[in-house]
């Protein structure tokens, strides 16, 4: 683009991603730091033939949607709260848009379902477990934003009340230069904080290298189950959604065991999949939706999520845990009635939906927490002779760009299964 440095732009929606989008001589810019309405001076930062890349200066004219920044820690840097100057009421509203708009581009679906949206019950104070930096000096903070810089002088509004009391902002302990913090709060209440190994954006961490308050492990309980796993191990963040996602997860499959005419009702068995199923937190759902005659096999590649998962519910002879990636495992286990796939924010993949699809489920929930590659595998699954019926958002991050999504599918011809 032959375009000076600044220019002058409105910003008509948002980009996956939480960018706002505008349009300068015809090609879209991606503007972060904007918002739908907003008339702002941006600078390019990035220029292909197709589109480039912004930030905001100055906001000229605010948007109605815009607000203060409610997160002090984004406020000075952090790139925590990417959507924390957006009024709260329209997030929602906001992330199913760009889920469906995904579906519709990377998905190429036509009839997308209308989405049903689910809020949970405050904008602050959800997450319950973090992932903080050392910087040079020995202060904890989260990272910046698109950047390994640590931002120490305030706390981030996501944290439980506790989690963060005495670890981030003026008067914290300090810690050893350079090393990375796991702090969560667990059902129990009790807080615990570890070091961990370094690793890369976006990845997991399991080992724990240093116990520095608590017992290191962390007890979560879900309806009757409890779980106990490294205080590293997965869980989901916000505090509700465990419960919420399980509870969606039973619902959706027990109405289609007893009332669809996809799910294969064999005499005595019901076989589900739990696939990237962690320590096992939808297995109590599904055996309560498929009844007397469930058999569910969990698949997971961690081992202290499968010994979490053994541990807690080995007692209950219909549930099976297998340890290994997904793509290696399926060939091993029984064709399925219902499968539920949980995996990590790249996605399943066309592989592993078409294997799974060559088995010939009745009924498949799909969940994500990344709307393109949420899109991408729903493509994946029309190709391979599904349909989206049911399509969920929840505002699982408030104050981010980010929401989980689940989908229901079932084969498009019934008659076709084998």
């Amino acid at each position: 683009m032959n375009k000076p440095p600044v220019a002058t732009v409105d910003i008509e929606s948002f980009a996956h991603g939480g960018e706002g989008i505008a349009h300068v001589d015809g090609r879209v810019v991606f503007v972060r730091g904007a918002i739908p309405g907003d008339t702002v001076e941006i600078t390019f930062t990035q220029e292909k033939k197709n589109f480039a890349r912004a930030t905001v200066t100055r906001v000229l004219t605010p948007s109605p949607q815009r607000t203060h920044q409610r997160c002090p820690a984004a406020a000075v840097g952090a790139g925590c709260c990417d959507l924390g100057e957006l009024v709260p009421d329209h997030e929602l509203t906001v992330k199913a848009a760009t889920v469906v708009e995904q579906l519709r581009h990377l998905g190429q679906l036509n009839d997308v379902p209308e989405p049903e949206l689910v809020d949970f019950d405050t904008p602050t104070g959800w997450r319950t477990r973090m992932r903080l930096g050392v910087d040079p000096h020995g202060r904890a903070g989260l990272r910046a934003g698109r950047s390994r810089d640590v931002v120490a002088d305030a706390q981030c509004t996501q944290a439980v009340p506790g989690l963060l009391d005495g670890i981030v902002g003026p008067g914290a302990r300090t810690f050893r230069p350079g090393a990375e913090l796991v702090v969560a709060i667990d059902s129990t209440g009790h807080r615990h904080v570890v070091e961990t190994r370094k690793v890369g954006r976006g990845q997991r961490v399991e080992q724990v290298t240093s116990v520095l308050e608590g017992t290191g492990t962390v007890q979560e309980t879900v309806r009757n189950t409890t779980f106990e796993f490294p205080a590293t191990g997965f869980w989901q963040a916000h505090r509700r959604a465990p419960e919420v996602y399980a509870d969606t997860v039973e619902e959706w499959v027990h109405r289609e065991c007893t009332g669809g005419e996809n799910v294969d009702k064999q005499p005595g068995r019901v076989v589900a999949w739990d696939l990237y199923g962690g320590v096992g937190l939808f297995v109590p759902s599904l055996l309560r939706a498929c009844g007397d005659a469930a058999e569910v096999y969990s698949v997971e590649v961690s081992p202290c999520a499968h010994d979490s998962g053994v541990a807690a519910l080995s007692g209950d002879a219909r549930v099976s845990f297998v340890t290994g990636k997904v793509e290696r495992r399926l060939a091993q286990l029984p064709d399925p009635a219902v499968v539920v796939l949980d995996p990590p924010r790249q996605g399943a993949g066309d592989q592993v939906i078409a294997d799974v699809a060559a088995r010939h489920p009745g009924v498949v929930v799909h969940i994500g927490c990344d709307a393109a590659t949420f899109a991408r595998d729903t493509r994946s699954w029309v190709e391979h002779g599904y349909r989206l019926r049911r399509l969920r958002v929840f505002n699982a991050f408030p104050g981010t760009h980010h929401c989980e999504t689940f989908g229901l599918f079932t084969p498009t011809s019934p008659a076709g299964r084998g």
